[in-house]
């Protein structure tokens, strides 16, 4: 699919956006349980209001790898994360995954993905541009980067602290440029989310979430290939 992409000359190679997105696993409260607690793990859950419950005591007995997790003021919630990295030429998807719910997930899987956006290239010497958001904004993430020869134009975060991404950077007019274009990754994320369904996943085991994510971001591309390729005859009703 993206072979035919390049073909069509719809994806660039270098400017690129990576971001994240929850997703709901398929159970609830009740199967997220102590490990030692054989009672709670033959399906009583019993009263969990009051209890503390943290992902290194308890588990869900319905889904093992889903993990309890708080996404900024909302309520706590057994969830995955699914990463992409799309192209900013057109908003196409690039690359897919989804990963268990922590936080670090979301640098980590970008590293990976920017990383085989690297390697595609098959030209060290040809720099690659990722735009992200302020979660992004780590030391770790931004030496990595240079690592692999690439420039994070990454959103700077400066509330309190001191920005991880050099002033050459986020100075450079391809930065702003890329902080307009990585908005572009939220249309996939959003229509995976309602067309495909992915907002609560009804498939668990993170192996059959990533396999489900993957299939629903391949089907956008192929919408979205449908109407980058649709050519309107003049006089055609």
């Amino acid at each position: 699919m993206l072979a035919i992409a390049q073909q069509k000359a719809w994806l660039s190679g270098e400017h690129f956006s990576v971001d994240r997105s929850w997703i709901q696993a398929w159970a609830g409260h009740k199967s997220f349980v102590r490990r030692d607690d054989d009672d709670q793990a033959n399906g009583d859950g019993g009263n969990f209001k009051g209890e503390k419950r943290s992902n290194d005591t308890h588990e869900s007995k319905t889904d093992v790898d889903a993990r309890l997790y708080r996404k900024g003021g909302t309520a706590s919630e057994l969830r995955y994360v699914g990463h992409t990295l799309s192209d900013n030429r057109h908003g196409l998807v690039a690359n897919a995954v989804v990963t268990i719910a922590d936080g670090y997930a979301e640098r980590e899987a970008a590293k990976a993905m920017i990383n085989d956006a690297r390697q595609a290239l098959d030209d060290p010497a040809r720099e690659i541009m990722p735009g992200a958001d302020k979660g992004y904004d780590a030391q770790e993430f931004v030496e990595a980067c240079a690592d692999m020869n690439v420039a994070p134009h990454v959103a700077q975060s400066n509330s309190g602290r001191h920005s991880a991404v050099p002033k050459a950077i986020a100075q450079s007019e391809g930065y702003a440029v890329s902080q307009q274009k990585r908005k572009l990754i939220e249309q996939g994320f959003g229509w995976a989310k309602t067309v495909g369904r992915m907002r609560q996943v009804m498939v668990r085991r993170l192996k059959k979430v990533d396999q489900m994510f993957v299939l629903t971001m391949a089907a956008y591309n192929l919408v979205r290939m449908g109407t980058l390729g649709q050519i309107r005859p003049q006089g055609a009703r």
